[in-house]
């Protein structure tokens, strides 16, 4: 591979742009790729392309349509048929986004592969980590979790040592101010309002596929009917389309009993969590009880302190040392020792949780 070219993945938006500036002027000659994955009334191809002829680089579009609608989108729509609630931006750098990196890279005689993520790579001991971007609001550590190492290691992310502001305020230095002045793209890209309206477009005959059901209080009782488990979450309290004379939040969702459990805001607080289908960098060493761990367990949210166990070599327990609240299945359970992102999981059902923090089976748990 020729160790000075660089596939950069172009979006059209403003952190892609940047990317290629700043790699054409350390020196790497820039390939550019835009993935048409979703057409969402965007014209950001043409955007992509118009700077690459500008900057005076390789170009290349890539139709992905088909195959993102059958991995990502179609993981979205069952994920929350089974009542959880998926991030599809984390099934989509690994299976799909990093994927086709890779293989555009190596068919272009790239030696790396770039992107505009707000986060770094650091090595340690010989493996190569992601570490938090700079701009805390910013930081997408938490979407790349699942992306092998062997990828991370071609990893150049050039934004991740800046703020949003300062590469806005860069491009205008290098006279694209239309561009630095431009919004932000949607949060998931193929949807641009509420992913219900979604799910209804996606699926005309989801209402004989989701069926009306009972909202129950935590000791059982009936409520009310909801309309259906997909369109609740985890910790929803607004659009519930009920009235109980006092704030009422999702606790619990089951889809065998189709029942959305509804209580107050306590309710919500965990003090321990299922993951499963974990992966992290280097195993052995998480496990090894020598790093400070905290866990993020949405995009979001804060890292809280944190205690594991490994309970088999598809599911762990988490212990939470300080609150937490809305566990949501489907949602990634990502720990970090400081800004070092070490792993993560797919945060579980938790019905079983009671079983392994009974008496029986505690005491074989080595919490770390």
């Amino acid at each position: 591979m020729n160790e000075k070219r660089v596939l950069v993945g172009m979006s059209g938006g403003i952190d892609s742009s940047s990317v290629c500036l700043m790699l054409q002027e350390q020196g790497y000659e820039v390939v550019g790729m835009t993935m048409r994955a979703w057409d969402n009334g965007s014209n950001y191809i043409e955007e992509a392309r118009s700077l690459a002829e500008r900057l005076g680089i390789d170009h290349h579009v890539v139709d992905v349509r088909e195959d993102f609608k059958n991995t990502v989108v179609r993981n979205f729509i069952e994920e929350y048929l089974h009542g959880r609630t998926p991030n599809p931006c984390v099934m989509c750098n690994p299976l799909f986004k990093f994927r086709i990196l890779e293989e555009c890279a190596n068919r272009y005689d790239c030696a790396y592969i770039s992107t505009g993520h707000y986060s770094k790579i650091r090595n340690v001991d010989g493996h190569s980590y992601i570490e938090c971007g700079e701009d805390i609001k910013k930081d997408q550590s938490y979407f790349l979790w699942r992306v092998d190492e062997s990828i991370l290691s071609r990893c150049i992310f050039p934004l991740g040592g800046m703020t949003k502001v300062e590469v806005r305020e860069y491009l205008r230095q290098k006279g694209f101010e239309a561009k630095a002045s431009s919004g932000e793209s949607m949060e998931v890209c193929f949807i641009k309002g509420d992913y219900r309206d979604f799910l209804r477009e996606q699926l005309p005959d989801i209402d004989s596929r989701v069926r009306e059901g009972f909202f129950v209080s935590t000791d059982g009782k009936k409520l009310g009917t909801h309309k259906g488990c997909a369109y609740y979450t985890i910790g929803q309290r607004k659009g519930l389309g009920i009235a109980l004379g006092e704030p009422a939040f999702v606790v619990k969702i089951n889809t065998e009993k189709n029942t959305v459990m509804l209580g107050s805001r306590d309710k919500l607080v965990a003090h321990y969590m299922l993951v499963e289908n974990y992966k992290f960098i280097d195993e052995q060493d998480f496990f090894s009880g020598n790093h400070e761990l905290s866990v993020r367990i949405r995009y979001k949210s804060a890292p809280i302190p944190c205690r594991v166990a490994r309970i088999d070599d598809k599911l762990l327990i988490v212990e939470f040392l300080a609150e937490a609240a809305s566990v949501t299945p489907g949602q990634s359970a990502v720990f970090y020792d400081g800004k070092l992102m070490l792993g993560g999981g797919y945060i579980a059902n938790q019905k079983t949780l009671g079983l392994y923090l009974s008496d029986e089976y505690a005491g074989k748990l080595d919490f770390k």
